[in-house]
């Protein structure tokens, strides 16, 4: 919700600041996101630049078909020659004019006096999005007539304006309203609230209103109202801005009137065509069935039973609390209007509209609770204005209810407030706190709760909690006393806290991607029945998708040196209603397959757990470039996905943590030298270098330290479907310098091991 301060403070008098209020709210009240800046610059000077102009004259340019060349007093001496391009006013219409020197919101500089087509043009007269006050720009803005020229427009106009951009809980519908913020701000900041108290306009007819609700558990109150004489036509300047400023469109002065006053008291209003009804009469029932209704925008809606609607007695006009029907529309042709102040049951609306996907500005006001005695002064507000702006005559009313809510009634006991709140807060001031926030309270603090809260206020310690939010400025700022330290990571937590020091110590940075994605290679996986966005609608099943978009981003940054890991769940099918979360962990670098090899390693390493490799395929990995082993794969990255030769791997973190060893033996460092020797065999093609290493190590005895692939060779010189693997052996013993002739006994049995099991043939 946006509220503008200009407005609000016809509401509220109080001295605080925008960015004041702002903060209050925020620590007391809601969520305030941000606080925007609109309108023309507050510099030094720059608001003399605008004034109320009057058009003298308005002829046509001699040397432009398009511009008219006009003469405007501007409260000077002589007429200000202007060249304007709009064409919707002529001689006598009174408009707002910049004068040279005024800083238009982007505009590079200040207005200046420049000839257009061979005459010079001081000054413009203004549309409404040159000063931020709306989004049109077909014509100039046409103020009320006897506004005196000169006038600073600054007295006319919000020229200089702050929105609070602003987000209620779901348990405080009054805030959705300008009086509700207006309330709020009066009481955290010592102000006067002023309520708009307009004269309701007399029944000049006497003219039946006939309304029949049928279901007053789905609304407990209808207030409707009858119009004749309505001339629909454009709002007036202050009206349009003020929607414009609190993020509403403009339509025409009927809507306008029932989109303001529903920002004003938070109770949406409902205009019908009263000619367009049936006897001009309103039956409010449920559904039946195969019932349909085309709503305002165009769209045949399919009802069911439990859906409420409003008909004129014969056919659905308006689907109830969330948007009206076409065939009653208010146009420019309408000249009697039905008005509809009602109150609706949340929870029905609620489903409705979830279910037909049809979310509104009503909707969402009626779904968290609408205060049932709003009704009336928003119809009071809604005729005043109607009459004033539209020359309508009100012929009738009517409100017909099962009777309203009775105000709840709490026992509250000032000393208990104090004690729970932690902070010692004088009755006094707790008795001006809750009067201020609408709430009456006798000698003996028993306090009537106002019905614009009763949902949410209903024990004592709720007003308490109203008592405490209006001081929790209050609250000073000191670190809780830690007695003792009770908490300690869980071993699945500090094997995983392991695994991020060791890719972040090989150079990896972590990444944070999107559990939601809008596709998955498991055709499979779980989709959302009703996601926000075509972006977010699967529970992913591998973390690959969203690395590899966040390596582009990183690519088409120009960034160097690409290394991103992430741990994190994903979310497999599993037959029943939730998924099977697993934690995996994945990484992507630049460097091939040699890059994602080097990471797991490390991890294996670190973790003490032998790394066993063995070729397999994966749909995301090169031909030829993928290993898997027992925790999950790696390879490197096929070039469809990224340009560029990229390591990745993905390993279950389950898997892995099964397979550590209960304890880590140490092994004393052995001081004597290493006798490293080389051999080469040629093996078959199908012949996996792992599997010769691992032979190596089952047969090479203690003496064996270390074995590795080093190269890795295929030509004429071994022949077609074979080739060499060079391993590089390292024999040593913890109590002596072996001799070569003890390194040879091993090395021998290593190639006899090699011959046997693969048919090697020993090269070197």
């Amino acid at each position: 919700m946006r509220v503008p301060v200009s407005w609000l403070r016809e509401y509220v008098e109080t001295t605080a600041t925008p960015h004041e209020m702002a903060r209050r709210l925020a620590i007391s009240s809601l969520e305030v996101e941000r606080v925007i800046d609109v309108g023309v610059a507050d510099t030094p000077g720059n608001l003399a630049h605008f004034r109320v102009g009057r058009v003298v004259s308005a002829e046509p340019h001699p040397n432009a078909d398009r511009l008219q060349l006009c003469q405007v007093d501007v409260g000077n001496p002589d007429p200000q020659q202007i060249v304007c391009g709009a064409w919707n006013f002529g001689a006598g219409a009174t408009v707002a004019v910049g004068l040279p020197g005024a800083l238009l919101p982007g505009f590079p500089g200040p207005l200046e006096e420049r000839p257009l087509r061979g005459e010079v043009s001081r000054g413009m007269i203004l549309a409404e999005d040159e000063i931020g006050l709306g989004a049109d720009h077909a014509g100039i803005m046409l103020l009320p007539d006897g506004l005196e020229p000169g006038t600073p427009l600054a007295d006319v106009l919000p020229l200089v304006d702050h929105v609070l951009d602003v987000l209620p809980t779901m348990n405080r519908p009054d805030l959705l309203s300008m009086v509700g913020i207006a309330r709020e701000v009066t009481a955290l900041l010592d102000g006067e609230l002023r309520l708009p108290e307009p004269e309701d306009p007399p029944v000049t007819g006497m003219q039946t209103v006939d309304v029949v609700v049928d279901d007053f558990e789905g609304c407990p109150r209808y207030i409707g109202r009858g119009f004749a004489n309505v001339a629909v036509g454009p709002s007036p300047q202050w009206l349009r801005s003020r929607l414009h400023l609190a993020g509403m469109r403009s339509i025409s002065n009927v809507v306008d009137i029932t989109n303001y006053v529903m920002h004003v008291w938070g109770s949406p209003l409902h205009a019908f065509d009263r000619a367009l009804l049936t006897d001009g009469r309103i039956v409010v029932r449920r559904a039946r069935e195969e019932e349909t209704l085309r709503t305002l925008d165009g769209t045949l809606r399919r009802l069911l039973p439990s859906d409420l609607l409003i008909t004129d007695g014969e056919r659905p006009v308006a689907l109830a609390a969330i948007m009206g029907g076409l065939a009653s529309e208010v146009s420019d042709a309408t000249t009697e209007v039905l008005l509809e102040a009602a109150n609706f049951e949340p929870i029905g609306v609620l489903r409705t509209s979830e279910r037909l996907g049809l979310r509104t500005e009503g909707s969402n006001k009626w779904e968290k609770g609408v205060d049932p005695y709003a009704a009336e002064p928003a119809a009071v507000l809604a005729s005043r204005l109607l009459v004033d702006l539209t020359g309508a005559e009100l012929t009738g009313s009517v409100d017909v209810n099962d009777g309203l809510p009775d105000r709840p009634v709490v026992l509250v006991r000032p000393e208990r407030t104090s004690r729970l709140i932690g902070l010692d807060v004088a009755p006094e001031e707790q008795r001006s706190l809750l009067t201020r926030l609408g709430f009456e309270l006798d000698d003996g603090w028993r306090v009537t709760v106002p019905t614009f809260r009763a949902r949410d206020v209903t024990r004592e310690v709720d007003l308490i909690e109203e008592v405490a939010r209006a001081v929790l400025d209050r609250v000073p700022h000191t670190l809780p006393l830690r007695r003792s330290v009770a908490g300690h990571l869980t071993p699945d937590q500090r094997f995983r806290r392991l695994l991020e020091d060791v890719l972040v110590g090989a150079g990896f940075s972590e990444a944070y991607t999107w559990s939601l994605v809008a596709s998955d290679p498991d055709p499979n996986a779980i989709r959302l029945l009703d996601p926000m966005t075509v972006e977010q609608a699967v529970l992913r099943t591998t973390l690959l998708h969203g690395l590899v978009d966040a390596a582009r981003v990183n690519v088409d940054a120009g960034n160097q040196s690409i290394r991103l890991f992430e741990l994190a769940h994903v979310y497999r099918p599993s037959g029943d209603a939730l998924p099977e979360e697993r934690w995996l962990l994945a990484g992507i670098a630049e460097g091939g397959f040699e890059a994602a090899r080097r990471a797991v390693e490390a991890i294996h390493a670190s973790a003490h757990l032998p790394l066993e490799l063995r070729r397999t395929t994966h749909d995301a990995l090169h031909p030829g470039k993928a290993a898997a082993s027992d925790a999950g794969w790696l390879g490197e990255l096929h070039p469809t996905y990224l340009e560029g030769s990229w390591g990745v791997f993905e390993l279950d973190v389950e898997a892995l943590a099964s397979r550590l060893p209960e304890r880590i033996l140490y092994e004393d460092v052995v001081t004597y030298p290493a006798n490293r020797q080389d051999i080469a065999v040629a093996v078959g093609e199908d012949v996996e270098a792992g599997a010769l290493v691992a032979a190596a190590r089952e047969t090479g005895g203690t003496e064996l330290r270390e074995v590795r692939v080093f190269d890795v060779y295929r030509g004429d010189q071994v022949g077609e479907g074979r080739k060499s693997v060079a391993l590089h052996l390292v024999f040593q013993a913890p109590d002596r310098t072996l001799t070569d002739e003890e390194a040879e006994v091993a090395r021998t049995r290593i190639v006899e091991a090699l011959r046997e099991r693969f048919d090697a043939e020993l090269r070197a």
